[in-house]
This record gives structure tokens, C-alpha cells and sequence, in this order.
């Protein structure tokens, strides 16, 4: 079986901050995949900037150093390496300084009006001034789209500064916040066994829900990023954007088409049905946790103190939370989430755990009946698993066992599951928002987060300590166990 691949149109892609990590590690892989696919025009460009000073030749020969890897195991990307390289120029530039924009537009506006893609591989700090200049010099047209990672802010004021000087410069139509968990193919797939089959839809509510759990863990620590991350941490780092999408996924009502605003806007019911977690709430409601030395991946690790190099900081590397959806489609159905560095394992998932069955017929002999789970499995390993009971084979009387039907996208379908920012740079291209956040989207977020970070401050309590290669604090288990439910380990 072989996957289908549209062409889109001829465009030029802007990455600023061309030199950095995610453009090395992400962005030129997935587009390099991409034109290997025969899915990116021939005369499309694309250019690298940043503050180092250096030629289009040096560009190509760090780019193609960091590609030659990417491209070791596959004959076809290896044929077609060259020819991408080709299409990779540079310009060194300063995004606080005027010098060098002239050139800048003169280079981009040379082959006319075209469809032109302006990611923001950078600091948020430097938002504002690249979009402030991208519009001075005429490049915010109508077939211009501004690409921004997050963190889109640190809370509801910064996020609003932010998202006022990108809106200053572009419409809402020509900005994608992007959030590359919603380009995994497992997140796109929520939406087809929900509304493709007509087994789901019809129990995924309070009646027959019992509990939704949300875990997307981590085995590294800070890498690169301890500047960054110690004055976010992972509530603003990976729950505020990441988790919370998620669970609108889950949690949202059928749009009523797939068309970007559609779903974007039942997302944006989820986000204003969340219950507030304030005040004395957060206590319980909540877990927040900081990893000391211990093992990951049979390596000795030191603690995130020792990593940073800062004895005080009170900055969390974990967190688990409680969240309740106040509709009628979920009340009274809790929403476990969790996240944390140096955990036991790798994992991004989600577990939607039905009822227990009203009343069972089989005696003790049988073994105990379990509830039924639909574990949808973004990373490592992308696919579904439905966790039923049946009959263990054999004679001697009846057996129940809990096992899962197993399905694993790369067993299923054979072939290369594009990564999450190939999909998503194509959505752009394309003009297509439906898996990217909207402003609104972002603010409610805000909203529903900045309680739980301003309760932190004013209870003043350390994270919780763990071991790294642990699961995270022992009040994090608490957190679920004390409502009769364990955390989901998938034994299979």
C-alpha cells in the first residue's frame, strides 16, 4: 500500500532562525521528505536566516551535513539530496536591525507574486520585530503566511502583546500557531474513529466514559534548552499547548464540517468548559514535581539542580492534573493529565477508559472483568489499540484474559508516516488552518492556566521531588488512586 501525495504549489519558505536546532532537526528533514515525495514544485526556494554571517554555499554544506545523516538509510532521499540543496539560499540578518531588510525583500520579491511562508524558528522576543518588519517592507501580502512556535507568551498579557503585533502585520487567516502534536497522524486519526464509525460516537460521553488520561512523558532532560526552560517549566511548556489540544480532541463535539474554523471553534468550547482550578483547589487538584539524579535509559543522570547549575530554582519538570470539561457531554468525567522530564519511558498517548459493565455473569473462577480502553499512541510507536475481554483459549473451564486488538500504523499500512512538521509545513503551503490554534484558542488556554501558575506562587511549596526514570512523584499517583483509578501501563 502506498500513500498518496498532492503536489502543492510553487512557493518560497523564509526560515528564520535557519541555522538553529529546529530548523537542522525538524524543519529541512521533513521538507527534504517531502520533494523526495514529488510533493514540493521544482521551482519553489527556500532560504535560511540568521545572524551568522555566511554565503549560500556555507549554508548548503552545514545543511547538507546535518541531511547526509538524515538521509544515510534511504536510497531515494540520498538521489535527491542535491537537487533540495539546490534549493536552499541564505542571508544573514539581524531581526532588531534595519540593515540588510532591503536586500532581504528586493531577493523575495523578485520572482513575483507567490505564495510565501515566513516561519519564526526563534525567540518569541523577536516576534514582534521580524513581523513589524516583514510588513514595513511590503512582504505581508495576501498570499504571505507567518508561522509561530510557541511559547506563545509566558501568560495571558505577554501571549496578548504577542498575538496583537503578529495580528498588526497579518490577518487572521495568514497565521498558523502551530502545534506539531496536532500534525501526528494519531491525533488526526481521534477524528476518523470518532466520526467515521458509527461504534464510538454513540458512547463517548458521561454514560459510558469512565475517566480520560493524557500522558505525554519524556526520558530527557534539559538538552539544549536550560536558558528557556527554567523560566517556563512544564505547565507553560508542554500543558498549556500540547496537553490541551489534546484534550479538546478528545473532548470536543462533532464539527459540523472538517473545515478549519469549524473544529477550531468547538476546540474553543472545550478550552471555555474547562472548570477553573484556583485557590485552594490547585492543592488537590494538581501535582507538580522536579527530577533528582538517578538512571535514564541505564545511564547514570544527575538532578535538574545539578543540569541547571542553579541550587534555588523551584521551576517544575513535572506536572499532573486533574481537569473536569463542565458540559453535559462530560460532566462528572475527570480528565487526567500528565507530563514530566527523565520519566520512565518515552511516551505520548491517550487512554479513554469506558465504564465497568453493569453486572457480570461469570463467577470468580473467570478472573476479574476489566473495563474496556481505546489507547491511541502518538509516539514511539503511532497507533490504536482496543483493550477488550475474551476467553483465554484452551480447555478447562472459561478463562477471561484483557487484551488488545492492535493496530500499528507502520505494520498496517507499510509505508512512511510522514513526521508531524512534513504534514503541518504542507497545511501551510496549502492555506490550510484546520490543525492550527486560532488567537481566541490561545487566550482561553491562558485563561484556564494562569490560576493554576499564580495558586503555585502564593502556596510557595518546592515541586515534589523524583527519581529520574521514575514515573514522576508519588502525588501524582495519589492523584488518581484516591479516585479508586491507577495510572494506564500498557503490559503489551
Amino acid at each position: 500500500m502506498t500513500a498518496k501525495t498532492l503536489p502543492v504549489d510553487t512557493f518560497d519558505l523564509v526560515i528564520f532562525g535557519g541555522t538553529g536546532d529546529l530548523a537542522l532537526r525538524k524543519l529541512l528533514p521533513g521538507l527534504l521528505r517531502r520533494y523526495a515525495d514529488g510533493q514540493i514544485p521544482e521551482d519553489s526556494r527556500i532560504l535560511g536566516v540568521a545572524r551568522d554571517r555566511q554565503g549560500d554555499a556555507e549554508y548548503r554544506a552545514k545543511v547538507g551535513e546535518a541531511l547526509a545523516r538524515v538521509a544515510a538509510a534511504d536510497e531515494t532521499l540520498q538521489a535527491r539530496l542535491p537537487a533540495f540543496l539546490d534549493k536552499l539560499g541564505y542571508l544573514a540578518l539581524d531581526a532588531t536591525k534595519d540593515e540588510g531588510w532591503d536586500e532581504f525583500a528586493t531577493r523575495l520579491l523578485a520572482t513575483g507574486e507567490r505564495i510565501r511562508v515566513f516561519y519564526l524558528s526563534t525567540s518569541p522576543t523577536l516576534f514582534v520585530n521580524i513581523c513589524d518588519r516583514l510588513r514595513a517592507h511590503g512582504l505581508n501580502t495576501g498570499n504571505a503566511r507567518v508561522v509561530i512556535e510557541k511559547p506563545i507568551g509566558h501568560d495571558s498579557a505577554s501571549a496578548a502583546v504577542i498575538n496583537d503585533a503578529v495580528g498588526g502585520a497579518f490577518a487572521e487567516s495568514q497565521i498558523f500557531r502551530i502545534d506539531h502534536y496536532l500534525g501526528k497522524e494519531t491525533v488526526q486519526n481521534l477524528l476518523a474513529l470518532r466520526f467515521a464509525n458509527i461504534l464510538f460516537e454513540p458512547l463517548w460521553n458521561a454514560s459510558r466514559i469512565d475517566h480520560v488520561q493524557i500522558t505525554v512523558a519524556e526520558t530527557v532532560g534539559l538538552e539544549k534548552r536550560a536558558g528557556y526552560y527554567d523560566t517556563s517549566g512544564a505547565l507553560r511548556d508542554m500543558v498549556q499547548n500540547h496537553l490541551l489540544q489534546l484534550l479538546c480532541m478528545v473532548a470536543m463535539e462533532p464539527p459540523a464540517a472538517l473545515q478549519a474554523d469549524a473544529v477550531r471553534d468547538e476546540k474553543l468550547k472545550v478550552l471555555r468548559s474547562l472548570k477553573p482550578i484556583r485557590g485552594e483547589d490547585v492543592a488537590h487538584l494538581s501535582v507538580r514535581g522536579q527530577y533528582r539524579a538517578g538512571a535514564s535509559s541505564g545511564a547514570a543522570v544527575p538532578g535538574y539542580l545539578e543540569e541547571l547549575g542553579k541550587p534555588d530554582s523551584r521551576t517544575e519538570t513535572f506536572v499532573a492534573l486533574k481537569a473536569e470539561v463542565d458540559n453535559w457531554r462530560w460532566a462528572g468525567v475527570p480528565f487526567y493529565l500528565r507530563t514530566g522530564k527523565r520519566l520512565a519511558e518515552r511516551v505520548s498517548e491517550i487512554v479513554i477508559a469506558f465504564k465497568q459493565i453493569p453486572h457480570s455473569i461469570f463467577d470468580d473462577s473467570a478472573g476479574p472483568v476489566m473495563g474496556n480502553k481505546l489507547v491511541l499512541r502518538l509516539q514511539p510507536d503511532e497507533g490504536v489499540k482496543l483493550w477488550l475481554m475474551i476467553k483465554d483459549p484452551g480447555p478447562g473451564g472459561l478463562r477471561l484474559q484483557h487484551v488488545p486488538l492492535d493496530m500499528s500504523f507502520a505494520e498496517a499500512f507499510g509505508v512512511h508516516q510522514p513526521e508531524a512538521y512534513e504534514r503541518l509545513l504542507m497545511d501551510v503551503v496549502r492555506g490550510n488552518q484546520t490543525l492550527f490554534m486560532r488567537r481566541d484558542e490561545v487566550e482561553a488556554a491562558w485563561a484556564w492556566i494562569d490560576p493554576i501558575l499564580s495558586a503555585w506562587d502564593n502556596l510557595r511549596d518546592a515541586p515534589k521531588p523524583y527519581t529520574a526514570g521514575s514515573w514522576g512523584p508519588s502525588a501524582a499517583v495519589a492523584l488518581v488512586e484516591r479516585d479508586g483509578r491507577t495510572w494506564h501501563e500498557d503490559t503489551v
